[in-house]
């Protein structure tokens, strides 16, 4: 399945070996304890040996992580029970059914009173204005904790519960799931990029009986008006039949007219020019949008603190209770609620965490990640608080002020480990080297890509820029639908190879299959799946466990399908070549969209690309590519003609492109990812979008539906 290896070495591979070292390691990094190398065995054989343990052994592995946790009973029955088989019954997973527990208080009173890390910080918060900062030590966050599990508590708020919660990345939104854990509730957390119809399909979906949410808020120059979207979103539940009965607002943007213990964040807005709606100036501090009150429905976060109490019990609730539903985009354009359970992923989360970043006492950590996706969810908040770890909680953009704001911020708080998205290396790399060499970055140890996979050029400027060629880069691969990190690799223990996730992660079973379903050994390339449950992975669509079973495990009976293409080196290193539904068949040749996006961005010229399939009379389907260009290039007959040399050269003359259209922007998700469904539709020119209320800035389709390339069908 797919191109011969010849065919896909990009030079990416070969630089980055000589700018590590032969094994593609960095130059005085050690790997952790578990994984150094003895007199006789190196650190890869070592990961070998533990990860085969892990795989054939999970019942004695995580149950000796699981002993590194606070169990209220422990576990009466077997540690784990599965059926990944749909021809056998029903699928589930069980791991330790019947132990009780509490995330929240392992994460929290664990570290303060066993631990004794009271006193540490735990978040450090940076806001959308470079004066915006403040801080929370483990022991403050444990308070206001217990203080708003309280609240949710007067509120009618019990066990079960689903609760909304629709914020910017304030402290507040770490406060706020914390409680619902605390109480045994489940968080239902929405970007607060998603439109009021979003938010009201998945209030709907779970049945929420509350909602969090926020004033307003900054994100870079542009002013959201989140409760003004709130109150649209909670009128068309009314309008369809499901009124919820409470909405605490958190007085963000107007914080400064608070008194100084009112909230978390003590830190006012800083000040700053702002246009009314008469285009005069104010100060941004008093710039604060009319909020509209829904009396009987609304109430100020701030006033109900104010008469809580700062202790809570936690419910102990059982490992496999549900802890939070997170919705991913379905096939079907219904999002699919994803539901994690309590037990499982905590295992899974603090581990991955601990490894994955080689986490130290000291390390100040930062994943860039908005709260509103599993990332967020996983490494902002229960990864590192599990493992009392200090965390930067940053609420502002990557280019505000300026485009050397990450690297400000890294130098500000001593960041040693830092975790973004390569959609975010990219458009960096657009600005060029200087914003970032201007910045010391001496405290980072370990740079870490999430999201998509990562092309070679751009992990090459991430290592060379970024990191100065002396951090290792841990490129994971992960699911909403998984919990954690699935193949990756470990800093100082596995050889890197730019864009490949390389290994599987302790406890992961990978593997590939044909068409037929059948398990492809060395050098291969097919879909990727797993054999075996890991602790993280998810239970159920929440509502509809028919289409959990259908979407993850019909395809191939006795695997988890992760809907992934991946090819598998002779090194035993896996690559992620793209969605299944990326793939393209062109004259009966299987191509990756990634793998000739890949190509594209080597260009000096191209700073982002994406490739789509297009009809083709003879091929069956061919190439329509959509490049942006770097600062400084213009697009020309040319630079086209260079384009389609350099796929030629890099993958064969199979995938060279039919079309090369300018873009000057890519309609994406407000989370960054690129959009291809709508690529398709503007490729082929057809109106009919569907939703298209995710995508960030709307004008960018129509810029390039106007732009597109003269097709022939």
């Amino acid at each position: 399945m797919g191109l011969p290896e010849e065919r896909r070495k990009s030079g990416g591979e070969s630089r980055a070996r000589e700018e590590t070292g032969a094994e593609g390691r960095v130059r005085g990094w050690s790997p952790p304890p578990e994984l150094r190398r003895s007199a006789h065995v190196s650190s890869l054989q070592r990961y070998r040996e533990l990860h085969r343990r892990s795989v054939e052994e999970p019942r004695e592995f995580w149950g000796s992580i699981a002993k590194e946790f606070y169990w209220k009973t422990p576990c009466p029955g077997p540690f784990l029970q599965y059926n990944f088989d749909v021809t056998k019954g029903k699928i589930f997973t069980e791991w330790m059914k019947g132990a009780t527990t509490n995330i929240c208080y392992n994460v929290l009173d664990r570290n303060v009173h066993e631990k004794k890390l009271g006193d540490k910080v735990a978040f450090y918060w940076e806001g959308n204005e470079p004066g915006e900062t403040t801080k929370i030590t483990y022991r403050e966050l444990l308070v206001q904790v217990c203080q708003f599990s309280n609240v949710l508590r007067k509120q009618g708020i019990q066990k079960g519960d689903r609760v909304a919660i629709y914020m910017p990345m304030t402290l507040e939104l770490v406060v706020a799931m914390l409680a619902c854990a605390r109480l045994g509730a489940l968080h239902s957390i929405v970007f607060a990029g998603f439109s009021a119809e979003s938010l009201c399909e998945r209030i709907l979906d779970s049945s929420c009986s509350l909602l969090i949410t926020t004033d307003a808020f900054y994100r870079g120059e542009k002013l959201v008006n989140l409760k003004e979207l709130a109150d649209e979103s909670l009128e068309k539940c009314r309008e369809k039949g499901f009124p919820v009965r409470c909405c605490i607002v958190v007085k963000h943007l107007g914080r400064a007219e608070l008194g100084k213990n009112d909230s978390p964040s003590q830190s006012p807005p800083v000040k700053r020019p702002c246009p009314d709606v008469q285009g005069k100036l104010k100060e941004k501090s008093k710039c604060i949008p009319q909020i509209s009150w829904n009396e009987g429905v609304d109430l100020w976060w701030h006033e109900l603190m104010q008469e809580a109490g700062d202790e809570f019990e936690p419910e102990w609730c059982d490992a496999e209770d549900p802890l939070f539903i997170l919705y991913t985009s379905g096939s079907t354009g219904k999002p699919k609620g994803v539901v994690h359970t309590i037990g499982g992923y905590m295992l899974y989360v603090a581990t991955t965490f601990k490894y994955v970043f080689d986490f130290h006492p000291e390390d100040v950590f930062w994943c860039t990640a908005d709260i509103g996706w599993i990332t967020g969810h996983s490494y902002v908040t229960y990864g590192p608080l599990a493992n009392g770890a200090t965390s930067v909680l940053f609420e502002g953009i990557p280019t505000y002020p300026d485009e050397s704001r990450l690297w400000s911020i890294v130098d500000k708080y001593k960041v040693t480990k830092f975790y973004t998205a390569p959609t975010a290396i990219r458009m960096l790399m657009k600005f060029g080297d200087d914003p970032v060499t201007k910045h010391s970055r001496a405290s980072l140890q370990v740079l870490g890509t999430v999201g998509e996979p990562i092309n070679p050029e751009a992990w090459l400027w991430y290592h060379r820029v970024v990191g100065s060629q002396r951090c290792p880069i841990v490129d994971t691969f992960w699911q909403t639908e998984t919990g954690g990190h699935m193949l990756t690799p470990l800093p100082g223990a596995t050889p890197m190879k730019p864009g490949s996730a390389s290994f599987p992660f302790f406890g992961v079973a990978p593997a590939i299959l044909n068409e037929s379903g059948e398990e492809l050994e060395g050098e291969a390339e097919g879909y990727l799946v797993f054999k075996q449950p890991w602790p993280g992975i998810m239970r159920t669509v929440y509502g509809n466990h028919t289409r959990f079973e259908t979407t993850y495990f019909k395809k191939f009976p006795g695997y988890y399908v992760t809907g992934d293409g991946c090819r598998r080196d002779h090194d035993g290193y896996y690559w992620i070549t793209g969605r299944i539904d990326d793939m393209l068949n062109v004259s009966g040749h299987l191509l990756s969209t990634a793998e000739v996006e890949s190509a594209l961005v080597e260009h000096e010229a191209v700073a982002e690309a994406a490739v789509v399939g297009h009809p083709h009379p003879v091929k069956g389907e061919c190439l329509y590519c959509f490049v942006t260009l770097c600062d400084g290039h213009t697009f020309s007959p040319t630079l086209t003609e260079e384009l389609k040399k350099q796929i030629r050269e890099k993958i064969g003359p199979i995938a060279t492109p039919d079309y090369i259209q300018n873009a000057p922007g890519l309609p994406k998700t407000r989370s960054g990812k690129i959009m291809r469904r709508v690529l398709r539709k503007i490729a082929q020119n057809d109106h009919d979008l569907g939703d298209t209320s995710t995508v960030a800035d709307p004008s960018v389709i129509s810029h390039l539906f106007s732009h597109r390339c003269l097709t022939t069908q």
